[in-house]
């Protein structure tokens, strides 16, 4: 070989590594960070002054914060599909019919559906390791108990620890219930009719005024103590078959014990960054704070300024540091798009059984958690990758979690899906600087199935016009929210619909506290027009797909009810403690 033909060689060789050092940079490891419930009024980058996020507040002041950043549901469930598949939850079936828009059992056979495409099954394509850590709260199986058929594991993840449904006041012993509606009408109110049809037959026996088989009383007595029997068997073994943790597919703490709960996660998810150092990776924290039942470790017990929900708020804020010094360690801070979001707006009606405020702040923006207000669907959305984001920038342009999904997916070189619609944007263009307007023209404000609201922001325009064709009825009257439910709902008797609907602003009146009219807007019926228009070609768009949350999806099947002891139901075990295994 002479020494042309071998200098020749070397040099194909360097361009080769410089090539795939090149490409390898160009692809950053991702690390994606979900709180549940917090509002965007709560860290201290986005006005709290009480509240101490030092953590989130770093990752703005060295990165970027969208103000005006919208989950595509007020609702965990259906928010967390839109996330993880940029598309409505209504394409995907994860919008409900009815007045339940979540799942409440494990053993329920609805979830997101094998079909759908998340952005880690498209990364684990391209090399990726990938963890979600936390709360999944998106089904597990569908037909057995060990199909997994909705579970972490089949939509993309390698790696999963954390809780298959959601943290619920049920979880935590002494924490009261979300079932209160139900039991009044399913419990409650039968045994009162009971007592009452008792009471009377008897007094009408006494009188001789009607004669009354034993067998009536006997029948009564019976069916009333088989209500009681089921209000306490549900009481009694809610939480072992509901509240616990996997690992991948294998339970691991049965019911789930909240001591030190936020370090063991952090600590799961730390050594999953420090095993695929040398490898891209997507983490999905995917926090059980802020939702209730409020939990903190003793190390923030009693620590902040605003109870337990402050308590529960800054020990995540402090996971998030822990994470972010771990990339510091590791020297990937500078390869490592990081963001950090909420799945819905605070819950503004959380109060616990003592009366104490659990619910976060939204800001000076109206309603929260449940309804698509302001203040249910604006969250916090900060975002950085040194050397490519530019820090300190303020971005107030309409984005949506569902465009984490494309941003993701192009930034790790995998092409789009062309066998579906996705609704998100890549974020890139606006994080760079590239572009100054957001890409989302419109964007549609779903309430379970109902299609609630419409945003535009007109190319040529600086106003934001939001549409509302029906809004919840707050309780009691000049409320911020639907207190006397809970939650708000979506239909029937519990919203009032608008014809014309009710039209603002937002450019100015982030608030929506003065809706237009024909006199105050000029252009008022013109906007209306374009927005419904808008709204006609969206629902043209969609697709009969199977209901994941109809009732037949989130009611309790026990053949898909997962225990990790076979000899009965008591299904108690603690294998974080065992095994003490960490992530792969």
């Amino acid at each position: 070989m002479t020494a042309q033909v071998k200098m020749r060689t070397l040099l194909l060789v360097i361009l080769f590594l410089c090539g795939a050092r090149s490409h390898a940079k160009s692809r950053p490891n991702f690390v994606l960070f979900m709180a549940d419930d917090l509002g965007i009024g709560d860290p201290g980058c986005y006005g709290n002054k009480t509240l101490r996020t030092p953590s989130i507040d770093r990752l703005a002041n060295e990165g970027v914060k969208l103000t005006q950043h919208l989950a595509a549901s007020p609702l965990c469930t259906p928010s967390r599909a839109a996330f993880l598949t940029g598309r409505y939850p209504i394409r995907s079936g994860m919008a409900s019919q009815s007045q339940v828009g979540v799942f409440l059992f494990s053993a329920s056979s609805g979830g997101l559906p094998p079909s759908e495409i998340t952005f880690a099954k498209l990364l684990k394509t391209q090399g990726y390791s990938t963890a979600l850590i936390g709360k999944w709260h998106l089904g597990t199986s569908c037909q057995n108990r060990t199909d997994f058929c909705h579970h972490p594991l089949s939509h993309g993840f390698d790696y999963f620890h954390g809780l298959p449904v959601t943290n619920l006041r049920d979880c935590k012993p002494g924490d009261g219930t979300v079932f209160t509606a139900a039991f009044q009408l399913l419990v409650f109110s039968p045994l009162q009719v009971i007592g009452v049809t008792l009471l009377t037959l008897a007094v009408l026996k006494c009188l001789g005024l009607l004669r009354v088989p034993p067998v009536a009383f006997f029948c009564l007595l019976f069916l009333a103590a088989l209500i009681l029997v089921l209000l306490l068997a549900f009481l009694h073994y809610f939480r072992p078959l509901n509240c616990f943790l996997m690992r991948d597919h294998e339970i691991s703490q049965q019911p789930m014990s909240y001591d030190n709960l936020t370090q063991r996660l952090t600590a799961d998810a730390a050594q999953f960054l420090q095993r695929n150092a040398e490898t891209p990776f997507l983490l999905v924290l995917s926090y059980l704070q802020v939702h209730t039942a409020l939990f903190s470790s003793e190390d923030f017990a009693g620590k902040s300024k605003h109870g337990a929900y402050g308590d529960a708020a800054e020990e995540m804020d402090w996971s998030v540091g822990q994470i972010l010094d771990v990339l510091d360690e590791l020297k990937l801070a500078n390869n490592t798009f990081v963001y950090f979001s909420s799945d819905q707006g605070a819950h503004v009606e959380e109060m616990s059984i003592r009366g104490e405020v659990h619910g976060g702040s939204n800001g000076i923006y109206k309603g929260g958690k449940a309804n698509n207000w302001e203040g249910g669907i604006r969250v916090p959305g900060v975002l950085r990758w040194p050397g490519v984001i530019q820090a300190g920038l303020e971005i107030d342009e309409p984005t949506s979690n569902m465009d984490i999904f494309p941003t993701v997916l192009k930034l790790a070189g995998s092409p789009l899906p062309e066998d579906r619609i996705i609704d998100g944007h890549d974020l890139m263009p606006l994080l760079r600087g590239d572009s100054q307007r957001s890409d989302h023209e419109f964007l549609f404000h779903y309430c379970n199935f109902y299609l609630n609201a419409v945003r535009w922001h007109p190319r040529n325009s600086t106003s934001i016009w939001k549409a509302f064709f029906f809004t919840p009825n707050f309780s009691p009257e000049g409320a911020n929210g639907c207190f006397s439910t809970h939650v708000c709902f979506c239909h029937g008797r519990h919203v009032t619909y608008h014809d014309p609907p009710l039209l603002f602003d937002l450019s100015k009146d982030p608030r929506e506290r003065n809706p237009l009219t024909p006199t105050s807007e000029p252009q008022f019926r013109e906007i209306l027009e374009a927005m419904q228009q808008a709204a006609d070609r969206h629902t043209e768009s969609l697709r009969d797909v199977p209901n994941q949350l109809s009732l037949g999806n989130i009611v309790w099947k026990p053949w898909l009810q997962m225990c990790c002891s076979s000899a009965s139901l008591s299904c108690q075990c603690d294998r974080e403690k065992q095994d003490g295994t960490g992530s792969r």
